[in-house]
Formats: C-alpha cells, sequence, structure tokens
C-alpha cells in the first residue's frame, strides 16, 4: 500500500509541476481558457456628438431613451406568486404589439424561440423595435402589468424643434452591427454627411469575474474610456429658422402648394441663417418624409423674373442700361420665334425702367441686342450660374445655361429655358446686396471636440468673386427697390414697414414631367411664383428667397400672395430680432471695441457710456477677467457689452434684450437661466437687482416680434399675380 500511495503521490507531484511549468492541459492554455471563463468586457458607449445653431441652441443630440426586455427562463421566477418571467407569451405578444413596430406573430416567435442545444435563453431583445422607446411608451407598457417585462436605459437621437430644416439636418438611426451592437448612424443630411466627425468611438471595461459573473475581490479592472463625437455649429439662427418654419406652415395649410422653398442668407458673409421646404417631415418619427432631396441644393428650377435682376446688372455694368429710352412693348421676334409680355399686349411704346419694374419680358430681349448674347451668359457665369457653388453639402447640382439655339439667349435672359439652383440666386443676390463682392454660402459654422472644447475646424467667409462693380451693385439694388415703390411695380406687396425693401419677383412656367420639353398650362395654379428679396435696400442686412410651386389660388388671389406672406413675415422679424432698428440704419454709428481685461470695470463703464454702448458688469466690479464682444470688433451704438468679473453677480433688468444677448449673459455669468419662447424679453422671474445665489434658477420670458409688431398690410395692385411667361 505504501508504494501504490507513494507511487501515485509521485504521479501527481510530477503532473502539478509539469502544469505549472508548461500552463498546458491536454495542450490547452489554462490561463487563455480561465480569461475566457472569467474575463469580462463591458462596452462603455460614446455619445453622438450634438448638432447646434450658431448660439448654442440644440437641434440634434442624444437623449434619454429605453431598451424593452423580455425575461422568458422560467428559473427567474424563485416565487409562484411574483412571477419574474413571461408566463402567457401569446397575451404579452398582443400587448406589446400595441406599442412597438413589430407584428404580433414576430414578438410571439421571439419569446417562443429556443437556443441551438434546445435550452431556453434566459431573456430575449426585440432589434430596433424594442430599442429608443419613450419615458411615455415605457410608463405606459409597465402600467399593463405584463410578468417577466423590463427595461434597461438606452439612448436615442433626439430632435427637439420638430420639422426644423429637416431635409437640411436629416436623421440619424440605431443600426445593428456586425458585432451585435447597435450604434446610431446618419442615414441623411448633416447627419449622414457628418456621420464620422458626429460618431465617438466606444470605450470599454474589462474585469475578472466570478462564474456568475460578479467582480471578484481585488481584480484589476482595465478601463478604456469612450470618446465621444465631435459638436457641429451650424450658420443656422435658431429663432430665424422658426420664423421661417412657422410662416411656411402656415401658407402651406392655407394655399396647399405641390412645393416650397425657402432660405435666409447674412449677404456680407454668405452664412446660411435659415432653409426649409415643404413637404417637410418631423426627424424623430420620420412622418411625412417622401422626399430625401435637398431642393434648395440638390434640385433645379427654371427661375423666371428673378433671373432679371442678373441682366439689369450686366446692362449697367457694360454701359449698356438706357433706362430713359423707349422700346416696344407686347412682343419681340427673333427668327420666327416670338415672346410676349405676361399679359400678352404689352403696354405700348415704354421705358426700359418701367420695362423693368413691369417685369418685361420684351425689355430684357431688346436689352439683350444692346449687351450680345456672349457677354451675358460671361457674366451669368461670373454670377456662379452653370456650375456649383462649392457650398458645404452633398449632391449640389450646378444647372444648366441654355445656348444651343439664338431664342435660347433670350428666354435666358428672363429666367426660362436655362436652369438654376435657388443656392445659386441667393449667391448671385450677395454680389448687388454686398457692393460686388460676391460671398459663397455655407452651413457649417465650427466643430468642436465635445471633451476639450478644442475648435477642430472653424470656416470663415470666402469671397467667390467680383462680378460686378460697387456702383452697379448700388445702382441695381435702386431700381430692384423701385419695383416695390413705384406705382407700376410688381412688388408692391412686398413692402415692409420701417423698412426699404429691393427684390425682384418671379412667374416661371413649370416644365412637364413626361420630359416632352412642354410646359404646364391651363390656369394660374400651374406656375412657380418666387421672389428674391434684401433689406434694408441702401445696406442689406439679409437675403430671402421664397418660392412656392402651384399653389391652389381662389378666382381673385394673386400668385404673389403666398409667396409675400412668407417673405415679408421672415424679413420683418428677423430685422427686429437682430437688433436692426428701422430708422438711420444705413447710418448707424459704430465703434471699435477696445482690449478691456485686466483693467479696472468701474473706469471701463464710463468709457463705454461715453462711447454710446450699455455695459453690463459680470459680477462684483473690480478687475476684468473677460468681455464680449472681444477686441477689434466693430459695434454699433447702443449695443450692450459685457463685462465679467469676480464675486456674486446681481441680475440685471432683461426687458427687451435680444436672445442673442440673453445667450451671451447666461453662458458668461454661469447662471441657470430658463429660457421660454423666442424673439425679445418680455418678463423675468426674479427682479432685477437682487444677489443671485448658486444655483438659483431663473426663467425668463421672450416674445416674438410677431406677437410684439402687427404687419400692415399693403393693398395688392401688381398685375405680377398675373404674369404669364412664355417659351
Amino acid at each position: 500500500m505504501l508504494v501504490i500511495y507513494g507511487g501515485l503521490f509521485f504521479a501527481l507531484f510530477i503532473r502539478i509541476f509539469y502544469i505549472q511549468s508548461t500552463g498546458e492541459v491536454k495542450g490547452q492554455q489554462l490561463e487563455a481558457r480561465a480569461a475566457a471563463l472569467y474575463g469580462k468586457e463591458a462596452v462603455l458607449s460614446a455619445e453622438r456628438g450634438k448638432i447646434l445653431d450658431r448660439n448654442g441652441g440644440v437641434i440634434a443630440e442624444d437623449t434619454l431613451s429605453y431598451r424593452l426586455i423580455a425575461v422568458v427562463n422560467p428559473e427567474a421566477t424563485t416565487d409562484k406568486d411574483e412571477p419574474r418571467h413571461v408566463q402567457n407569451p401569446e397575451e404579452t405578444a398582443k400587448v406589446l404589439a400595441k406599442y412597438i413596430s413589430m407584428e404580433e406573430s414576430e414578438i410571439y416567435s421571439i419569446l417562443t424561440k429556443k437556443l441551438s442545444d434546445g435550452r431556453t435563453p434566459y431573456q430575449v431583445e426585440f432589434g430596433v423595435a424594442g430599442r429608443s422607446i419613450s419615458h411615455e411608451t415605457m410608463t405606459a407598457i409597465k402600467e399593463e402589468g405584463l410578468d417577466g417585462i423590463i427595461f434597461a436605459s438606452d439612448s436615442k437621437r433626439y430632435y427637439p424643434n420638430g420639422p426644423f430644416a429637416s431635409h437640411l439636418i436629416g436623421f440619424a438611426l440605431k443600426e445593428e452591427q456586425k458585432d451585435g451592437n447597435f450604434k446610431t448612424v446618419g442615414k441623411m443630411g448633416l447627419e449622414y454627411t457628418y456621420n464620422k466627425e458626429l460618431t465617438g468611438v466606444d470605450g470599454s471595461l474589462q474585469y475578472d469575474s466570478d462564474i456568475f459573473g460578479y467582480l471578484l475581490p481585488n481584480s484589476e479592472k482595465m478601463v478604456k474610456p469612450a470618446e465621444n463625437g465631435d459638436d457641429i455649429y451650424l450658420t443656422l439662427d435658431k429663432t430665424i429658422q422658426n420664423f421661417l418654419e412657422e410662416s411656411m406652415t402656415n401658407v402651406y395649410k392655407e394655399y396647399n402648394p405641390e412645393a416650397m422653398i425657402a432660405v435666409v442668407a447674412d449677404p456680407k458673409s454668405g452664412e446660411i441663417l435659415a432653409m426649409s421646404q415643404r413637404p417637410t417631415f418631423d426627424p424623430d418619427t420620420r412622418d411625412g418624409l417622401d422626399s430625401w432631396n435637398n431642393d434648395i441644393i440638390e434640385s433645379v428650377i427654371e427661375p423666371g423674373s428673378t433671373m432679371k435682376t442678373f441682366t439689369l446688372a450686366t446692362a449697367i455694368e457694360t454701359n449698356n442700361w438706357h433706362p430713359n429710352a423707349y422700346y416696344q412693348s407686347g412682343s419681340y421676334t427673333l427668327l420666327g420665334d416670338t415672346i410676349r409680355d405676361h399679359n400678352q399686349r404689352g403696354w405700348g411704346q415704354i421705358t426700359y425702367l418701367e420695362g423693368f419694374q413691369r417685369s418685361s419680358n420684351t425689355a430684357m430681349a431688346n436689352m439683350l441686342e444692346y449687351i450680345g448674347n456672349d457677354r451675358l451668359i460671361d457674366y451669368f457665369k461670373k454670377f456662379g450660374f452653370g456650375e456649383k457653388t462649392g457650398i458645404d453639402l452633398p449632391g449640389e447640382a450646378s444647372g444648366t445655361l441654355l445656348t444651343n439655339w439664338p431664342i435660347n439667349y433670350v428666354t435666358t435672359s428672363y429666367g426660362q429655358g436655362s436652369t438654376v439652383t435657388p443656392i445659386q440666386l441667393v449667391q448671385a443676390m450677395t454680389a448687388i446686396a454686398n457692393d460686388g463682392e460676391m460671398m459663397q454660402p455655407y452651413v457649417i459654422d465650427k466643430i468642436v471636440d465635445s471633451t476639450t472644447g478644442e475648435v477642430i475646424k472653424d470656416e470663415k467667409p470666402t469671397v467667390k468673386g467680383n462680378p460686378v462693380s460697387k456702383e452697379t451693385a448700388k445702382q441695381v439694388r435702386e431700381i430692384l427697390a423701385s419695383t416695390v415703390t413705384a406705382e407700376d411695380g410688381t412688388a408692391k406687396s412686398f413692402a415692409i414697414e420701417g423698412y426699404d425693401v429691393a427684390g425682384k419677383t418671379g412667374t416661371a412656367y413649370i416644365p412637364r414631367a413626361d420630359g416632352s420639353g412642354r410646359y404646364l398650362t391651363g390656369n394660374k395654379n400651374n406656375y412657380l411664383y418666387s421672389f428674391l428679396g434684401m433689406a434694408p435696400a441702401d445696406n442689406p442686412q439679409l437675403i430671402v428667397y421664397v418660392a412656392v410651386k402651384q399653389p391652389r389660388l381662389e378666382a381673385t388671389e394673386v400668385g404673389s400672395a403666398p409667396v409675400s406672406e412668407v417673405f415679408t413675415s421672415v424679413m420683418q422679424n428677423s430685422l427686429k430680432y437682430l437688433n436692426i432698428n428701422p430708422e438711420d440704419v444705413a447710418e448707424a454709428e459704430t465703434t471699435t471695441m477696445k482690449d478691456y481685461v485686466g483693467e479696472n470695470a468701474e473706469n471701463v463703464q464710463l468709457d463705454l457710456v461715453n462711447e454710446g454702448v450699455t455695459p453690463v458688469v459680470i459680477g462684483e466690479g473690480g478687475k476684468i477677467l473677460s468681455q464680449y464682444p472681444e477686441k477689434d470688433l466693430s459695434i454699433t451704438k447702443g449695443s450692450i457689452v459685457f463685462l465679467k468679473t469676480q464675486g456674486s453677480v446681481t441680475l440685471p433688468s432683461f426687458k427687451n434684450w435680444s436672445l442673442r444677448n440673453l445667450l451671451v449673459y447666461k453662458m458668461m455669468s454661469g447662471l441657470s437661466i430658463e429660457i421660454v419662447g423666442e424673439g425679445y424679453v418680455e418678463s423675468q422671474s426674479v427682479s432685477a437687482d437682487t444677489v443671485i445665489g448658486e444655483g438659483s434658477p431663473i426663467v425668463v420670458q421672450l416674445r416674438t416680434p410677431e406677437e410684439t409688431y402687427s404687419t400692415t398690410p399693403v393693398e395688392e395692385t401688381s398685375a405680377e399675380g398675373e404674369e404669364l411667361p412664355q417659351d
């Protein structure tokens, strides 16, 4: 017995020694098997970057949602009086089908499926249909009292503004990846184009656990932090975008057009401040999503009479504009092809100035004889027509300047035959508004590292060219303004109380969808009505382009009615929101900001008052830590200047402050300010001159200029609504 047990002990000793020295059993590494059995790895999800407006207002962000889980293994229930697994799959499937986008039969199949070895899984999930569940839906499902139904926290892409530049912003959805994990992926618009920048990198947590999955004492944890996606700031202004969305929705409901598009731009920089189209959709639900095209960028139109703006500019620049010379209106024939004015008969012998104000096609045709065909096309190319603007968006169309036949040059001069994109019209108009300097349109302001705040990409205005001189641009603006003010002007309904508007109406034929090359005809509902305008006329601060396709007009209504309803509302509200006062806009005095950082706030306040601006001190005074606006920036007299100092904050009166100034104050003060509404401050929950403690909530109520000011209707006597352009 001693020999036998001694031999067994010796063999066991040899085996243990071998395992310790080699780490192998039956050719398998024990360390690897242990790591596979006890080593765990959890995914630390990265947060997708936000999309924000120019002032930091949220347009798209990740928000809390829930993931639906069904526990189906009976072993989960330890007390039969409190079941913790699905006991009735049929009834459970029937109830869940009311709340998630999945058929009852498919839900039942998931609830009853088995593993490959025939065992029942502990729990099951429902793919995309069971994710991104809102708090309201989760609560409703819980109230059904279903056994075994639980929820886990998740995230979803959230668009708090509803339909809001939807074809520009696009949307993102959760998608299952090859490794079985789910990731938010951009599917359309900026969410798709900048998916790489917005998408973060998931991190991981590695640790050792026992056989039940619990963390072992003293085990090492290896953490690789998640890298959140970058934030993208747009040039859009949320307030102006809301003005545009509201106005377009009202007109869309009233006139039921086939389509609408509109753009608001800053002519000094090329920044797009608002952009929308109809039909539109809600990016949260995708309700109303019929077309994936951003029509302002990706679709071409025959613009109609808005194109006469650039024919006029070409004539002036080439010394071929004779405003007081007479021509015969009504019709114009070239090699057997006849074009006519919109009233078919003309107005007899009239001056070219009156012809432009009346939007006469034959005026353009006669002017073309002075300009020359090739020269007109050369200048149209200088204005950017026939090529992409280079806006920072994909899928841009270039349009076509039609020059196959002599008559093509004539029709192009008044906006038929040749095609352009709406964004090309806006870019070209910046040259007229900006004293001859044409600015490239853009929508991305900057891209920022969401963790460090580092600016990764910072876009700046780009000059695309100088198609005309400063003097020509000024003269064009004056003539465009006369279409609004002249007795025979076609744009009288686009006048705005307190501001001089300059612009050009358009009524264009719509090509048939059958590819025949012919146009829709029949009645006044079969045209594209538009207006390309700017204000104030002397020193334009905004360009607004609006186009309405095939509105349903009453017998007494003219085509310009729905267009002017959008233009006047958006332009007036936006100018007031931007603090562009109706009076003395062109003569507004400015001052240049100095560097006040490090100086005494009390002394600086006196200097600023003498400069004609209003200082607001954030803190108790003393040494200035930061200022806004920064040094060397030019500001108009009467503006607010913010000076940040140390110490507790005494609340000022926010009465009549713009949203922009309020956001600056909120950022610099760090106070918890809840902003309700848009436009200008009407009231605040905490009185002025109150010393604010840390964390004290403040609610500020704003009202829009549309609520504060009423637009005086302008009697519409223009014939533009009856304009019927000819081939």
